[in-house]
């Protein structure tokens, strides 16, 4: 049967000095974390190392710099699978020679339901 979706938490998260994506993403991932308790998974007996896929999706200005194996293990369950897409922000300091970088993250949990 395939998995359905049963929760989608948004999230956001900034590195303010360096440019580093793959921070930002970290941070973005752990914002969108912290808004959720999965406690419907023992309610439903679903083992999360085999019965849990979850999807993370992250939006920054330059996807190939965000180092996806780092956002994955970064999930404490499930089976992950992360990808790196255009968007977030990035927001330049010409003064300082700096950048600060936006990132943006949607992980969705879905379950295999009868």
């Amino acid at each position: 049967m395939p998995a359905k979706r049963v929760i989608l938490e948004l999230g956001t998260g900034n590195d303010l000095h360096g440019g580093d994506y793959t921070k930002a993403a970290l941070r973005a991932v752990q914002d969108a974390l912290h808004h959720s308790s999965l406690t419907m998974l023992r309610t439903l007996g679903v083992n999360p190392r085999t019965g849990m896929f979850v999807d993370v999706t992250i939006g920054v200005q330059q996807p190939g710099k965000v180092d996806l194996d780092k956002v994955r293990t970064s999930l404490p369950h499930g089976i992950v699978t992360v990808k790196a897409v255009k968007g977030g922000l990035d927001v330049p300091d010409p003064e300082g020679n700096d950048i600060a970088v936006i990132a943006s993250a949607a992980v969705a949990v879905r379950l295999e339901l009868p």
